[in-house]
């Protein structure tokens, strides 16, 4: 994978965050290509229980100050930037005081999830769209993990279909085990929709639980990983049955050498 372009884009990522599947593959899978010399450049939310100082968070002027509409609201993209220690690796935050000052991910000290994860997922879509296109950056694949980076092959394959900058890039989706229960905000599909993307084609997002949203990313993705053991059968049956590449699932000691032959064979 020398000096291929990946860009990942996830929901959490370790040491910024706890250990689980998702955060940890998002650091296995890019230290891997890197390990190759692949150039990887990796993106996710700037959580507030993310410890800047301690994880050296700084905001880069340059890439800061555009201004990203939510649901008709205008909001204001701040990106910081840290590196993985020991790994040279650069990873990009988004953020915005609004979406991501409070203290924890996804959902309260009560456990409930927050009304707006809806609206923190189109703007963290949107976000990592901009910021690429300002770094003037063009990945060969866009590698997405876990559901807040979900809308992203959505928004790709519609509101940003006409970028020059992203005509050959492929989008692969690691599918994860559910992560939580109940739904996202009802009126989710609305949203969407003002952005001009076509109802017909997220028609899951009417009903916008776990399992609906990964099919509508299935549905906007070039190529599918299985990276749960405990995928749900439903799922399962769904990416297999969805015409696209996909790869099974594959244990930790032997993902290296399946990702970069799938990356290899089957999506670039």
């Amino acid at each position: 994978m020398k000096d291929k372009r990946i860009l990942y884009v996830s929901s959490e990522v370790v040491p910024y965050l706890a250990e689980n599947e998702v955060s940890l593959m998002s650091y296995d899978v890019p230290k891997m290509i890197n390990d190759q010399g692949g150039q990887i450049r990796i993106f996710m939310p700037r959580y507030g229980n993310i410890n800047e100082r301690r994880h050296q968070l700084h905001e880069v002027i340059r890439l800061s100050g555009m201004n990203l509409v939510v649901n008709d609201l205008d909001m204001p993209l701040i990106i910081k930037v840290a590196s993985i220690p020991k790994e040279r690796i650069q990873v990009y935050f988004i953020d915005n005081d609004e979406y991501f000052k409070r203290k924890a991910t996804f959902a309260d000290e009560e456990g409930v999830m927050y009304p707006d994860n809806d609206e923190r997922a189109i703007f963290f879509a949107k976000g990592v769209v901009e910021t690429v296109k300002k770094l003037n950056w063009v990945p060969d694949i866009i590698h997405v993990h876990g559901w807040m980076a979900a809308m992203l092959p959505i928004y790709m394959k519609h509101y940003y279909k006409n970028e020059a900058l992203f005509s050959e890039t492929k989008i692969v989706t690691s599918v994860y085990a559910q992560s939580f229960d109940g739904t996202l905000n009802k009126g989710m599909i609305n949203k969407v929709k003002f952005d001009g993307i076509p109802a017909d084609s997220i028609a899951d997002l009417e009903f916008p639980d776990y399992e609906n949203i990964i099919k509508s990313t299935i549905n906007h993705s070039d190529a599918v990983i299985i990276a749960s053991e405990n995928l749900s059968p439903s799922l399962t049956k769904y990416i297999e049955s969805s015409g696209k590449p996909f790869l099974p699932f594959a244990p930790k000691d032997a993902f290296a050498e399946a990702y970069t032959n799938f990356y290899r064979n089957d999506v670039l």
